[in-house]
């Protein structure tokens, strides 16, 4: 054999070696966590541009040529058994909210936060519709469902605390949040402490809700993410920056008031009506609510609720929250989709920059 061919011929068997190596380390399936209780066949839920993604298939379809699957795996236990698979390495991604992910980290579990996915959403509070609790203060030695170990109750003990009250002040039942809804329906409980899904139950006649967290300011809000594990960013760094500008594509369809209908009818699959969806939303800009912006006000909330949770004994130690986060894909993602500026970015005071 002629030296040029020889050479010609390992030069392709390099190529189909390469070829076939880059093919083995694909994953055969993308597992995403979401901490809650999908609803329906399959399961599908609501309120972020993480919805959007899963509700209209963007990841099933970007992925589909590759021959990857796309599971997305649905918890009832939420943030804290969302942490239990992360641990046990049963994911690759994960959505949740920002406390579990806070305890998650002080446990040592390897993660990177990628953008945020459902930001400024507050707490609400129902009661019965005929109770006589009218403020805060009359939850004082009431029975008072709290699911622990999620977002809802680091945003809860703030505002206790505001008005002079704890846990400790209250009867609290642990309760996820369908056990909770149940409860306070059947006048099982005195207050039930949750999200939207009250709205369901005022519409029935069934609760009265007596406070929101939102409307006191930006520090009694919550806010969720997606969150990547070490061992598949580093295996994978083109897959993530793909599902990441998948995310920051339904960020945007979710952040346009063209389509707020059409969002809300979207995330009414998940059982949760398009009239609830209304209410949550109401006097509120998609744009603030679906940014999916790592900005000054995110990084300063995550750093209040790893310090409050120190200061709760929810954690032993501190936590390291900026090299957490890790925006290179997302600002890929922002750049390359031309969507540099489409969002308002915030101080760590909630105030507008610029």
């Amino acid at each position: 054999m002629r030296p040029s061919r020889v050479l010609q011929y390992l030069f392709c068997v390099a190529l189909s070696f390469a070829a076939a190596q880059a093919f083995a380390d694909k994953p055969t399936v993308i597992r995403i966590g979401v901490a809650q209780q999908g609803a329906g066949d399959p399961p599908t839920f609501g309120g972020s541009p993480a919805a959007t993604v899963q509700g209209q298939q963007w990841l099933e379809k970007e992925f589909a040529a590759d021959g990857i699957k796309v599971e997305w795996l649905f918890f009832k236990g939420a943030g804290p058994a969302v942490n239990e698979a992360i641990a046990d390495n049963a994911l690759d991604f994960a959505f949740q909210g920002d406390l579990p992910a806070v305890l998650a980290r002080a446990n040592g579990l390897k993660t990177h936060i990628l953008l945020e996915s459902g930001v400024r959403s507050g707490v609400k509070i129902g009661v019965p519709p005929d109770s006589g609790i009218k403020s805060i203060k009359d939850l004082k030695g009431k029975r008072v469902a709290i699911f622990r170990g999620t977002n809802l109750q680091l945003v809860a003990d703030n505002v206790l605390a505001e008005n002079q009250l704890d846990e400790r002040a209250l009867r609290v039942i642990n309760l996820d949040t369908a056990s909770s809804l149940a409860a306070l329906a059947s006048n099982g409980i005195d207050a039930s402490v949750n999200d939207y899904h009250l709205y369901r139950l005022r519409d029935q006649g069934l609760a009265r809700i007596v406070y929101e967290s939102q409307r006191d300011g930006p520090q009694y809000t919550r806010q969720s993410h997606l969150l990547v594990l070490d061992g598949f960013e580093t295996a994978h760094p083109d897959i993530v920056q793909r599902v990441v500008n998948v995310f920051v594509k339904a960020a945007q369809w979710s952040s346009d008031e063209a389509n707020r209908d059409a969002l809300f009818k979207l995330w009414a699959k998940s059982g949760v009506s398009d009239a609830s969806w209304q209410a949550e939303f109401a006097d509120q800009r998609l744009k603030d609510r679906n940014s999916p912006l790592i900005d000054p006000f995110i990084v300063a909330r995550y750093k209040a609720v790893a310090q409050d949770a120190l200061r709760l004994k929810l954690i032993r130690q501190p936590i390291d929250v900026d090299s957490w986060f890790e925006p290179r894909y997302l600002d890929n993602a922002l750049h390359a989709q031309k969507l540099d500026g489409y969002w308002t970015r915030y101080d760590a005071a909630g105030k507008p920059i610029g």
